[in-house]
């Protein structure tokens, strides 16, 4: 259970009061997750009954929050589906809660989509696309902080725990992302506030209706193609009890992209880069479920997820990049 602190019901009813969201009714301890400790809170105002999430958060600092609060802000406000964060009436929208930093966000409709499909991918695509375009008037800026320095950082770090073959599959592939990292391509691609971490799990549907991204604790300003490419990772390739062999899943991928560039067509340096940015995606979260299988926090509740399932993932998109990239952006798109 991802509930790190226990937050007594009259801090929790004090601080919906000075949100202005009436008297607390139910204050609810969520199961799940790793970073956070998160409560369902249930209050009534005016006869009303409002949902919301109560947040603590357990690794980012006062300094480091704004960034993410305020961009769930700025994108709520642009009509983006995402849990806006509750303000005091000076508009705070950082609080305190048993010392640690918190936040007050919607409680999203429905629940995630763990078995897609290519509908799901069309109504993600098109609102990533939009979120992209809206993000980017925010007037804050910070890097992805889980982008190529931290992988730079973190390869020799997880060495030690990998076979020689993977050891040398990380080495090749850090150096080639090194590499494409310094092309004028790159330099080229749009940029701007990314979600950098929306799998299935962090996006809500309520039957066929997206209701919103939310845990936006990763997001960083990076290159839009790398959202888009984390998202063909997950949301679009084969799973067989949450497995896979790495492959593209066409159908989706295609319903997804063709969504995406109905928004926001992909300019000619990302449709170039496509391939290799979906092996950047892969590349980062194999680093990272490596980096917490071997060197957990003390504080994790949860088993961390494999991180096979991402070097499957990797070795696919090495083997296929190129083949990959043309068939997903030159294929016809699908009817819906």
């Amino acid at each position: 259970m991802a509930v790190y602190t226990e937050v007594p019901f009259d801090e929790a009813a004090a601080l919906l009061r000075t949100l202005n969201l009436g008297q607390l009714t139910q204050l609810q301890g969520i199961k799940g997750g790793i970073e956070n400790t998160n409560y369902f809170v249930t209050s009534e105002r005016d006869g009303v009954v409002l949902e919301h999430v109560l947040t603590l958060f357990e690794r980012l600092g006062f300094d480091q929050l704004p960034f993410y609060l305020h961009l769930m802000k700025h994108l709520a406000g642009q009509g983006i589906a995402v849990p806006n964060p509750a303000a005091t009436a000076k508009g705070a929208i950082l609080h305190r809660v048993q010392g640690k930093p918190a936040a007050v966000v919607d409680k999203l409709r429905g629940k995630s989509q763990l078995q897609p499909a290519a509908s799901h991918c069309r109504a993600v695509g098109a609102m990533l696309a939009r979120m992209h375009l809206a993000g980017r008037d925010f007037a804050m800026s910070q890097p992805n902080l889980r982008g190529l320095p931290w992988w730079n950082e973190t390869v020799p770090v997880v060495l030690p725990f990998l076979s020689a073959a993977q050891a040398a599959l990380i080495r090749s592939e850090l150096a080639f992302q090194n590499h494409v990292a310094a092309s004028p391509a790159h330099a080229a691609l749009p940029r701007g506030p990314i979600h950098a971490d929306l799998f299935r799990d962090n996006v809500m549907f309520d039957g066929e209706e997206l209701t919103g991204f939310f845990d936006f604790y990763f997001a960083g300003c990076d290159s839009f193609l790398f959202d888009i490419a984390v998202c063909l990772n997950d949301w679009c390739v084969t799973h067989s009890s949450d497995d896979t062999d790495g492959a593209h899943h066409a159908e989706r991928a295609q319903a997804f992209l063709a969504a995406y560039q109905a928004v926001r067509p992909l300019t000619a340096a990302e449709r170039s880069l496509l391939g290799a940015m979906l092996r950047a995606g892969a590349l980062r979260f194999w680093i990272s479920r490596l980096w917490d299988l071997h060197l957990p926090r003390e504080a994790a509740m949860l088993q961390a997820h494999d991180p096979a399932h991402f070097e499957r993932v990797l070795r696919h998109r090495v083997r296929h990049a190129e083949h990959l990239s043309t068939s997903l952006l030159d294929a016809p798109c699908p009817a819906h």
